[in-house]
């Protein structure tokens, strides 16, 4: 079967909606984005609800919080099913993560640098370094503490992919095709250039869940990135 790099966001305000949007996208995918907001709505529940339904789950929470506490809800989101789950890049961080995961085949992501932010906000962090050293710094702890994969703007996907190696899972948010609004993000891409870039998935929310028809809008950025997932660079997805 060919890969199919979409991961749809369900940023909604209800299971209801959510649920609405799976059925009208039907089978043009079977990977879903579940992050803070709807997970606080709608929690684990509606986590297993799509497990149960056949879906891929990809849990966006940024785990961020003392080694104790991550290993432990790790621990209990590797019990669940869900295939990937992000946590943020501190050492300790994800240390804790992995022994949390433990045996199971939960693939955990760090997070290198949001892509709503810029050099600014990376200046009032108090990091003394550019945006795009911050991330390589972040992406070379990440495969030391042994993650399975990176989240980074599509923008950074070239060099992520270079200092990572081709092996690493590679989730790109902030992907748009030409001409789609950028939303609350600062660097993205389209879904073709980050793809070539080295991207193994995209994290498309708006563009697909708020169209009018967002099967076929999905349809529509997988033609886009069709003739390019053929002609990039021989790397294979970590995910199976």
């Amino acid at each position: 079967m060919e890969h199919n790099p979409v991961i749809v966001a369900l940023d909604v305000e209800s299971a209801a909606e959510a649920r609405a949007l799976v059925d009208r996208i039907g089978d043009h995918t079977d990977f879903y984005k579940v992050g803070l907001e709807l997970f606080t709505v709608a929690g684990m529940d509606f986590v297993q609800e799509l497990i149960g339904r056949g879906k891929n789950v990809f849990l966006d929470l940024k785990l961020y919080d003392i080694g104790e506490t991550v290993k432990r809800t790790v621990a209990q989101v590797a019990r669940t099913g869900v295939r990937f789950l992000t946590v943020h890049s501190p050492s300790a961080v994800m240390r804790a993560a992995i022994e949390g995961r433990g045996s199971s085949p939960l693939k955990l992501l760090a997070v290198t640098v949001l892509t709503s932010f810029d050099q600014q906000d990376v200046n009032d962090l108090g990091y003394a370094r550019t945006l795009s050293d911050l991330v390589e710094w972040r992406v070379r702890k990440a495969m030391e503490a042994g993650m399975d994969g990176l989240v980074g703007s599509p923008l950074e996907a070239r060099a992520i992919r270079v200092a990572a190696g081709p092996g690493p899972i590679l989730v790109t948010p902030g992907v748009r095709s030409a001409g789609a609004g950028k939303g609350d993000q600062k660097r993205v891409a389209t879904p073709a250039e980050a793809i070539r870039d080295g991207a193994d998935f995209l994290v498309i929310g708006r563009q697909v869940t708020r169209a009018q028809d967002p099967a076929a809008a999905l349809c529509q950025i997988l033609d886009e990135v069709r003739t390019v997932s053929h002609a990039r660079p021989a790397w294979t997805p970590s995910f199976t």
